[in-house]
């Protein structure tokens, strides 16, 4: 069985490369985004429809609803269930997609934490109702740990926290002595490259499909069932929208701004790509076809 990763900014045109090269392969695909995972979010992610998935069997896509958690380990989970499927089939498995930082946390591994209990957990959430003082304790506790986390990092600080509470040591402690252990072991990567200028261009016309497509539509129906303040609400797309239904801003300024901060992701996305990943096959889109085919 091969493993391949396909990564590259958003609009690159990793989704249909991914695809043919499945039917060439005999491959099953796991999507490496953070977006396309919820269920309720079609446009806004601009995830593969079932008819562009074109028969290929695909993981990390629809798996959850807006309203259920979903991180690094849920994903590692998807993960080991598209790589079980693929060998029990006898496929190979294909990775693609922009969230980087996932295929970095297999390749690296990540350290098991705990099992947390209830009182532990309760204990956590009294602390973070004042997230300043719960980043002040650790921050006491462990500066070097928390040099790197910033004091309205929740997510980070509640993991702390509940490190602390549960194992009595603090989080420098706990992961010196929990050191990660790599996911994966052998990939190759394929990264696909293009011109700014370029792709830029294409991340425009992605959003124009996306708004004629019915994003407002699919916003609407998020804003009726959802509250604000769930992390996939404040991802590019859904944010710029909500701003146009509270009448903040214009149709055509809703589509410039999604345009702009997507082609900040994607900036953001080469840069987490060029620092965190070595021996990476890089090409563009008809040369990647090219070498995978």
């Amino acid at each position: 069985m091969k493993q391949i990763a396909i990564i590259a900014p958003t609009a690159s045109g990793k989704t249909s490369l991914s695809i043919e090269v499945a039917h060439k392969t005999n491959s099953v695909i796991l999507s490496l985004d953070s977006l396309s995972v919820y269920k309720q979010i079609n446009i806004a992610s601009a995830k593969p429809t079932v008819k562009e998935r074109d028969g290929i069997v695909h993981f990390g896509i629809s798996e959850v609803n807006v309203d259920e958690k979903f991180d690094v380990i849920e994903f590692i989970n998807l993960y080991k269930q598209a790589y079980k499927y693929a060998k029990d089939n006898d496929k190979n498995l294909i990775i693609v997609g922009g969230t980087g930082f996932y295929l970095k946390s297999m390749i690296s591994g990540i350290s098991t934490l705990p099992e947390f209990t209830l009182k532990t957990k309760q204990w956590v959430k009294e602390k973070l109702e004042n997230i300043q003082e719960a980043y002040d304790v650790l921050n006491n506790i462990d500066k070097k740990y928390m040099q790197n986390i910033s004091s309205n990092d929740s997510y980070r600080i509640e993991k702390a926290l509940l490190i602390y509470k549960e194992t009595n040591l603090t989080p420098s402690e706990f992961f010196t002595q929990n050191k990660p252990q790599p996911i994966i072991k052998d990939i190759d990567i394929y990264e696909i490259q293009w011109d700014v200028d370029v792709l830029r261009k294409r991340i425009k016309q992605r959003t124009d499909i996306m708004i004629a497509s019915g994003l407002i539509n699919e916003v609407i129906m998020l804003e009726k069932n959802y509250s604000r303040d769930l992390t996939p609400m404040n991802s590019i797309g859904i944010v710029e929208t909500l701003e146009y239904l509270d009448g903040k801003i214009s149709k055509e300024l809703m589509a410039e701004r999604i345009t702009i901060n997507t082609a900040r992701l994607a900036k953001h996305q080469r840069t987490f790509n060029n620092g965190q990943f070595s021996n990476v096959n890089k090409a563009s889109l008809s040369d990647c076809r090219k070498l995978l085919l």
